[in-house]
């Protein structure tokens, strides 16, 4: 059979780079994660032994990073609308990898915390500036931030894996270093990509319209107003679920595996296997929004979460890792959600600041997370902190099922091939 005559035709150089750049962003959401995560491994599961410092008393050095993971979202967001969101990429590429090179030299818990600190500084460029190159106007949204959201998930998942391998067999500061050396030259290459765009489609680029909105325009302001502080608690109390049972996870498994996680490389592997399992929700989840109603996606996924952080409290061996993988689905398959609705709610040349203050919102709590689930370990253990999360879970299915339907009515064309 002869090959049909749109086959000969060549490739639209402009589609390749767009599918390049969004390698690089989904790269960039990987190594974001990976990199937050990579002292919880630490901490559980080598540090503990050589400083002689118990779980609860290591966590806390690593708040500061979260906390500014959170407070420096903000004015990323802005230096990216304001001056440029690829600029605020490559710094993020270098910056976050030479930190982390830092955190590999640290001899004191306090020089940990230090090098913690602008590893969460450099990290908090990613999500108000990544996501906003993420989300296009026209695009079904919902399936490219799963995509990316997809790429995130397995850096977390990999963190725990990547580490424990890299203790067993190299070292903990080679944990640090070789993902940070990894990300300096990520970065470079980054920058390369940039200056070889063309000039004309540079300034095409650059002055192309802005858009999205659009559903602003079937809301009245206090009906927009409502669903914006919905928005915030929603990610408020998410964001504590989701940074409690991510970074808690190895520490879980290690308890309560059993034989099933003999050293750091089983427990980072089951982690990862359940990381991995997890974030293919996410898939599920941007096909749906991009098709039904975003509330009742929303409250099913936060009904699953009520449901398996009930059912943990006990449990071990196997059943334990099944019902982990459970929760977790349903955890990461919220990720994308209310970024979806500010991807419907706000312009394009505002975009990057409204995803930044929801990420303050969201970072702020996950940096609260860390010392709360310190606190609850050290008194009762994981048990109550699965019941807190069922709470938690609870809190977020009473606001969204208020919320209008308005998010996936607007059908959209597809935008080009990533």
């Amino acid at each position: 059979m002869r090959p049909t005559r749109a086959r000969l035709q060549p490739r639209d150089p402009a589609v390749s780079r767009d599918r390049i750049h969004f390698l690089f962003l989904n790269v960039g959401h990987f190594l974001d994660h990976l990199f937050m995560l990579i002292f919880a491994t630490v901490a559980a599961l080598k540090l503990r032994h050589d400083w002689n410092m118990s779980y609860a008393e290591l966590i806390p050095y690593a708040t500061p990073g979260f906390i500014a993971f959170g407070l420096f979202s903000l004015p990323a967001g802005w230096l990216a609308d304001k001056w440029s969101r690829e600029g605020m990429m490559a710094v993020f590429f270098l910056g976050i990898g030479a930190a982390s090179v830092g955190t590999a030299l640290a001899s004191t818990p306090l020089e940990i915390a230090f090098w913690l600190f602008l590893v969460g500084a450099f990290g908090a460029i990613y999500h108000p500036v990544g996501i906003a190159m993420v989300i296009r106007d026209g695009a079904q949204n919902g399936m490219r931030l799963a995509v990316n959201g997809v790429w995130g998930n397995l850096g977390v998942g990999s963190a725990a894996l990547v580490t424990g391998f890299l203790i067993d067999h190299v070292g903990w500061r080679s944990a640090f270093a070789l993902p940070g050396l990894v990300s300096v030259a990520l970065g470079l290459a980054y920058v390369a990509f940039l200056r070889s765009e063309p000039a004309h489609e540079r300034t095409a680029r650059k002055a192309a319209p802005g858009g999205g909105g659009a559903a602003v325009e079937n809301l009245g302001n206090r009906s927009l107003f409502y669903v914006s502080a919905v928005i915030f608690f929603t990610t408020m109390v998410g964001s504590l679920i989701f940074q409690s049972t991510t970074f808690a996870l190895p520490k879980i498994f290690e308890e309560r595996l059993g034989s099933l996680g003999t050293s750091a490389t089983t427990v980072g592997t089951y982690a990862f296997l359940v990381f991995a399992l997890a974030s293919m929700a996410q898939l599920v989840v941007g096909y749906l929004v991009d098709r039904h109603a975003v509330r009742t996606v929303f409250a099913g996924l936060a009904v699953l979460q009520i449901v398996f952080f009930l059912l943990m409290p006990g449990l071990i061996g196997v059943p334990a890792l099944i019902v982990a993988l459970a929760f977790m689905l349903a955890v990461f398959g919220q990720i994308p959600l209310n970024d979806f609705l500010i991807g419907r709610l706000s312009k394009s040349e505002f975009r990057a600041r409204a995803l930044a203050a929801r990420f303050v919102v969201a970072f702020t709590a996950i940096g609260l997370a860390v010392p709360i689930l310190s606190w609850i370990h050290a008194n009762w253990g994981f048990d109550r902190l699965f019941h807190v999360m069922a709470i938690g879970a609870a809190l977020i299915l009473a606001a969204v099922v208020t919320l209008p339907r308005f998010a996936p009515r607007t059908h959209v064309q597809p935008a080009p091939a990533e």
